[in-house]
């Protein structure tokens, strides 16, 4: 099993994480490497060259990381890390989603709003549900987190607004696709970043079961 609780995927790449030790799936690490002036460089799209090392995408184990200087052995040589690299860790995965978002729109594949979302999800045509994290529970709880698909609440409602043109949207989901997967692996970081435990998603995966 999986640090979420989720069973492994042998299909999926895993790397093991400087910090617990874990090995899990990539989608729940970070990537880094080692700047050319000795800084930790963190690697969002994965594609810097250089020798990579992973740390679990928690604030917990990011911050134990920069506190205890682990990432130099991960990079097998000393590096220093920025005292504020967690919060830019967060802001640039903030920004990855609600850009993500912003072209699976611009795709048509998706889409805002309680009515559309509901419609999707009704018809079988939603992959992930993406709720903002300062929407209203009970607002929230009166959709489901699609069958096999994922939920996510790591954006705020101006967050998810900017992707979708608008001052605030509490209510989103996409279709599956390319677009879509990028979005799960991105939501997936800052979820784990931003503290959101997935209760409220249990709670739909349980009335999914349901319907």
């Amino acid at each position: 099993m999986t640090r979420g609780g989720r069973p492994k995927d042998r299909e999926t790449p895993e790397r093991r994480c400087i910090v617990t030790g874990e090995v899990q799936p990539k989608f729940g690490l970070i990537r880094f490497v080692a700047g050319p002036d000795g800084t930790v460089v963190p690697d969002l799209a994965e594609k810097l060259p250089g020798r990579g090392f992973w740390v679990a995408s928690d604030r917990a184990s990011l911050e134990k990381a920069v506190a205890k200087g682990l990432f130099s052995r991960g990079a097998k040589a000393q590096v220093r890390a920025e005292p504020d690299l967690v919060d830019g860790i967060e802001a640039g995965l903030a920004r990855r989603v609600v850009d993500l978002v912003s072209l699976a729109r611009k795709a048509g594949v998706a889409v805002a709003g309680f009515e559309k979302v509901k419609d999707w999800l009704a018809a079988g045509k939603a992959k992930v549900l993406l709720q903002a994290s300062d929407g209203s529970d009970r607002g929230k709880g009166k959709l489901w987190t699609p069958p096999g698909g994922r939920w996510f609440g790591c954006l705020t409602a101006s967050e998810i607004g900017l992707a979708f043109g608008r001052d605030h949207v509490i209510h989103s989901a996409l279709a599956r696709g390319g677009l879509t997967e990028k979005v799960i692996r991105d939501a997936s970081r800052l979820n784990g970043l931003r503290g959101h435990d997935g209760s409220l998603a249990a709670e739909k995966d349980s009335r999914a079961d349901e319907r």
